[in-house]
């Protein structure tokens, strides 16, 4: 019997487990994502989260996609590791850091229970978001070809994940069902990568959809947003301080000088069980 809690991130929902009480085996982590997250025979999750520690007794966070894949990050999920750790007295400063596959995250819960995440440095050249063979270079505004044969400017950003901002003038209109499967094997990512389509509503406001790789359609990526704050900035089309409405809702994203990235949003409970 596992004890698990199920929390959201502006609808970005995940399975919590405390590995530190839990006894859990390594080598069943993906089945046991794929089993948690489906909607109609587990819990119904965007991913599974386990918290355990790291080097130096930090707090260390791991995420399996629904389909069993391990992700590097996700800002959505971190900010409800951040919240969980806290109300459980397992953090004693009110800066967490936490270890993630993309490095040493900082966190902040704030008065309101927002949390804080200091992303670290956007990363921009090809190397660093995973496009053999590009080296230094850099993809923004670059055309990338659509399932219907058009032709939109994409950017593409890691945040510790890697991303493709396609920028459009209204993200309704887009068959994210359809298209999303086709550009997440988009053929410069190997390790195929997030979609995410935006539309700007004014130099501060953004709408965004995203299909995640290895999770379909989701109500709101964290580090989705990271990465569509930062392309729109890199491309003029905003401040570097957004606000991004996703479906789940709003995210607040501040691109700094120094290339770091602030995002803040809520981390919810949605309620406790146990999965046998």
């Amino acid at each position: 019997m596992i004890r698990f809690t199920k929390m959201h991130g502006i609808g970005n929902d995940f399975v919590i487990v405390n590995g530190l009480e839990e006894r859990l085996d390594p080598e069943t982590l993906p089945a046991l994502a794929r089993e948690m997250s489906d909607r109609r025979f587990g819990v119904g999750s965007d991913g599974l989260i386990v918290l355990d520690r790291g080097p130096e007794s930090v707090l260390r966070m791991r995420m399996w996609n629904p389909d069993g894949s391990e992700s590097e990050m996700c800002g959505n999920g971190v900010r409800c590791f951040a919240r969980y750790a806290q109300d459980r007295g397992l953090a004693d400063q009110p800066r967490i850091p936490v270890e993630t596959g993309a490095g040493r995250l900082v966190l902040e819960v704030l008065a309101d229970l927002r949390v804080q995440v200091d992303m670290g440095i956007a990363r921009l050249t090809a190397a660093e978001i995973g496009m053999p063979g590009e080296g230094e270079s850099k993809m923004i505004d670059e055309p990338v070809k659509m399932p219907d044969g058009s032709w939109l400017p994409g950017t593409a950003v890691s945040m510790g994940n890697p991303h493709l901002v396609l920028f459009v003038d209204d993200v309704d209109a887009i068959p994210l069902e359809s298209w999303g499967p086709v550009l997440e094997h988009e053929d410069r990512f190997p390790k195929r990568v997030n979609v995410h389509f935006a539309q700007v509503i004014s130099k501060r406001h953004l709408r965004q959809r995203t299909w995640e790789r290895g999770a379909g359609i989701t109500l709101a990526c964290g580090t989705g947003a990271c990465a569509t704050g930062v392309a729109a900035h890199l491309t003029a089309r905003t401040e570097p301080e957004v606000e991004i409405d996703l479906p789940g809702g709003r995210l607040a994203i501040a691109y700094h000088d120094d290339g770091r990235v602030l995002m803040t949003g809520p981390a919810e409970y949605v309620f406790e069980g146990e999965w046998r």
